[in-house]
């Protein structure tokens, strides 16, 4: 069967909601159902309004590491203080640029957007992302009796290329990678360190449909994926490694010495 990918229209939220609600009104809305096998991909810009992940700039108290990284990065002082408090660790940036580490999510300024905010505001990464992909999962199956995955996607500019991408900031129901390891290509050569982000291109081909502007399509269901869904609890260590161990991190840090 054919995959396909269902973005549903809603309404703009601006106070804190309950998630899973508004997503039983949207789909009647759009009189679309969830099926048994589904994956739902939803904005984490859309969970982070529910829970209300939204700074107001002008009550933000800069500190003297604030100013630090303002001056260095030339970010306005209230961005930097955020992205210092939003950050486990930062490994330097360009102007108005800061390459940040939370959770082992790695993003420019923390994941911080401007976009869909009002002005003056700026919208966080959502809390417990992975309790709220599985809170929701369940709750879809005891309404509804199916068992489906659940992705919360992001966009995100890629190494050396232009334009951004989704992202899958965390999932439950669905297994997040497929290990390729002993299988062999077109040649018969076996695979020896190939694995397959299942829900990040997942969530780039969702993203692709939601769109990142003014579309208002903050929900999508990806039907027919082919992705194995599982009851398991998913462990946040299972998508992303530790940014030292990343072969771009790595390799940019550690220059080639001069012959």
């Amino acid at each position: 069967m054919q995959l396909t990918v269902l973005p549903l229209l809603a309404d703009r939220m601006d106070e804190k909601f309950d998630v899973f609600e508004v997503f039983l009104e949207t789909l009647e809305k759009n009189e679309t159902k969830l099926e048994d096998g589904d994956v739902l991909v939803i904005s984490t810009k859309y969970i982070s309004n529910s829970q209300g992940r939204i700074v107001d700039l002008e009550n933000i108290q800069i500190s003297n590491e604030g100013l630090d990284v303002s001056k260095k990065y030339q970010l306005k002082p209230e961005i930097a203080e955020v992205v210092i408090r939003e950050s486990d660790k930062i490994f330097g940036g360009i102007s108005g640029f800061v390459i940040t580490s939370s959770d082992n999510i790695m993003a420019p300024n923390a994941g911080i957007d401007k976009s869909n905010a009002k002005k003056g505001k700026v919208i966080l990464y959502p809390e417990n992302p992975y309790l709220v992909a599985e809170e929701l999962r369940r709750k879809i199956f005891l309404k509804m009796s199916i068992h489906v995955g659940v992705i919360l996607v992001d966009s995100r500019l890629m190494p050396a290329r232009i334009g951004t991408s989704g992202v899958a900031i965390a999932c439950a129901g669905i297994e997040p990678v497929l290990d390729m390891r002993s299988k062999k290509d077109l040649d018969g050569n076996p695979l020896k360190v190939t694995f397959q982000a299942v829900v990040d291109n997942l969530a780039t081909i969702a993203n692709h449909k939601m769109g990142e502007g003014a579309e208002s399509k903050p929900f999508a269901i990806v039907r027919n994926s082919g992705a194995n869904l599982t009851d398991r609890k998913i462990n946040s260590l299972e998508m992303a490694i530790d940014p030292d161990q990343c072969v771009y991190v790595r390799g940019l840090s550690n220059p080639p010495k001069n012959q």
